[in-house]
């Protein structure tokens, strides 16, 4: 990976997003940033550019959403049925990383669109272990889609 790539990290449990955070800080994730959203409608705003969002120098388009489902003001499953409307930003990749393991849940995040469906594991060596293999396999061995150009931004 030779280019600084950013994952939009969309997720509202404080304790969930120092996890994250902490997990980051290995060597896969060196040339990575990580950009926090808490709840739904602030990654619609962030991924359309909408109000402070809209300096893309400052808040790039993510190369990867990492996406909770069960988020305030608008739902996973809303955001996610939402992205893949929007011809622009249609072919991010989204990576569902939520607690919740019920079949209707995981149905619906496909159907709707996801790349991939993580539950979040127990503890942090779990979840530190997780990201290694997210890392390793989005950022090293998969091949990110060439982003769509927005028109105006």
């Amino acid at each position: 990976m030779s280019q600084r790539q950013t994952i939009l990290l969309v997720e509202d449990s404080p304790v969930d997003i120092l996890l994250m955070q902490r997990a980051f800080r290995n060597q896969i994730f060196t040339n990575t940033s990580l950009q926090i959203v808490r709840d739904g409608d602030a990654a619609v705003f962030y991924l359309n550019g909408d109000g402070e969002y809209s300096d893309r120098e400052r808040y790039p388009l993510p190369a990867i959403i990492l996406l909770d489902l069960k988020l305030p003001r608008r739902s996973g499953h809303e955001v996610l049925g939402w992205l893949k409307q929007q011809p622009q930003l249609k072919r991010l990749p989204v990576v569902v990383l939520t607690s919740s393991s019920q079949t209707v849940d995981v149905n619906q995040a496909y159907d709707l669109g996801v790349n991939s469906y993580l539950v979040k594991p127990v503890g942090f060596a779990s979840l530190s272990d997780m990201m290694q293999r997210f890392g390793e396999y989005w950022l090293n061995h998969n091949e990110l889609p060439e982003p769509l150009e927005f028109s105006g931004l």
